[in-house]
């Protein structure tokens, strides 16, 4: 097989699948697929045995929708451009404003072309990272509840709301209390109610009776809502891999480091914008701080590993930024050049985030299918670098 490569296992992604269609049934809710976390569109045919609608946030994701996956977008932007607006909503079903100004200069653009919705800020969030909490103080997302008038405008049909990311049920149990407590009062007035992403209920622990209740308790409520949820991670949790090979071993002053031929600034940018800590397999984290690898470039006394440290590597990306490495592993082996390193659940949000800074290609995307044979949907060469640039 080439690497880098992302594997897609077929038979886990239609487990995740499945799950997400039966919580959908049980619990009469609509749950779509956010583009922003996967959209490799060469497995929407399976996607559509069991789920009927998507979720984008620009036109090229709305394009994707209409044009791949063969339905119209629930369609929701931070802020909408005029040029590109009117093509947007020919690709909706649902488009949410994020604001009362965009809402007041574009609504008549839609004209019952798409239903119309508003997203809400309940200023309550147990996002513990800022950089992934849509509620922080002075949020870019959302309108608060002080800020909508009493009586709705008549072509508002729902509210959106998106608080979580990779939550358990529980948060969002909590979190609807904050959501009814503050805008319940123009339930009445909506068709329907968007969740918002971050349902994590495909993770082992998740518990989706729970879930299913809550959903349930909101149709005892308010039984004229449609319920709607859009996860990204939950479709493509655990369904992969990011294969790749150690291609040199360097060491400066104690660290040495494995060079792959993938980069964590290509491939894998949240371990450096977070930074994430993705799972190695076969290996484990050693936790040294990065400060003390720093001191130990000055030749200062640091907890690093010393050189005879047993099979334990720093390992970097193969791109020219300083930067292109993350973290501390120990390896149970000495790796050698040419062995497979292989990061594990790599599918969900990388492969959307893959750039080709520095020149470097994309990783490979194939398909491990149920009866074991990989099927490389994609490879990239360099007609698609330099097309980027056109």
């Amino acid at each position: 097989m080439p690497t880098p490569i992302y594997i897609i296992e077929e038979e886990k992604l239609r487990s995740n699948l499945q799950l997400i269609s039966d919580v959908a049934r049980r619990a009469d809710a609509e749950i779509i697929l956010a583009f922003k976390a996967f959209a490799l569109w060469k497995t929407f045919p399976i996607f559509r045995e069991y789920i009927g609608s998507t979720t984008a946030s620009s036109l090229f994701e709305a394009r994707l929708a209409v044009e791949q996956f063969g339905s119209k977008a629930h369609t929701y932007s931070p802020a909408y451009t005029d040029e590109e607006f009117d093509e947007i909503v020919a690709l909706s079903s649902h488009l949410t404003f994020n604001s009362l100004s965009q809402y007041k200069r574009l609504h008549s653009r839609v004209a019952g072309k798409a239903s119309i919705g508003l997203r809400v800020n309940p200023r309550y969030s147990e996002v513990e990272t800022l950089l992934y909490n849509p509620c922080a103080p002075g949020t870019r997302f959302g309108i608060s509840a002080d800020k909508l008038p009493d009586v709705l405008p008549k072509d508002i049909d729902g509210f959106h709301c998106h608080c979580h990311c990779e939550s358990g049920a529980d948060v969002l149990e909590r979190t609807l209390v904050h959501i009814e407590e503050q805008f319940a009062r123009w339930f009445p007035q909506l068709k329907w109610l968007n969740l918002g992403g971050g349902h994590l209920m495909t993770r082992a622990d998740y518990d989706t009776e729970r879930l299913i209740s809550i959903i349930q308790g909101l149709h005892k409520r308010y039984p004229w809502l449609r319920i709607i949820l859009e996860p990204g991670s939950a479709f493509a949790w655990q369904t992969g891999p990011l294969v790749s090979h150690v291609v040199d071993i360097v060491e400066d002053q104690g660290i040495r480091t494995a060079i792959l031929d993938v980069s964590f600034t290509c491939h894998m940018p949240d371990c450096l914008e977070m930074p994430y800590m993705p799972e190695v397999r076969g290996a484990s984290v050693v936790q040294i701080p990065m400060a003390d690898a720093n001191a130990k470039a000055e030749g200062e006394a640091s907890q690093l590993p010393s050189p005879s440290a047993p099979h334990v590597y720093r390992l970097g990306g193969n791109s020219c930024l300083s930067g292109d490495f993350m973290g501390f592993w120990k390896f149970d082996h000495e790796l050698q050049v040419g062995e497979d390193v292989v990061f594990e659940d790599m599918i969900h949000y990388t492969t959307v985030k893959t750039t080709m800074f520095n020149g470097i290609g994309h990783p490979a995307i194939g398909m491990l299918h149920k009866d074991g044979h990989l099927e490389v949907l994609r490879a990239y060469n360099y007609t698609d670098y330099r097309d980027r640039m056109d």
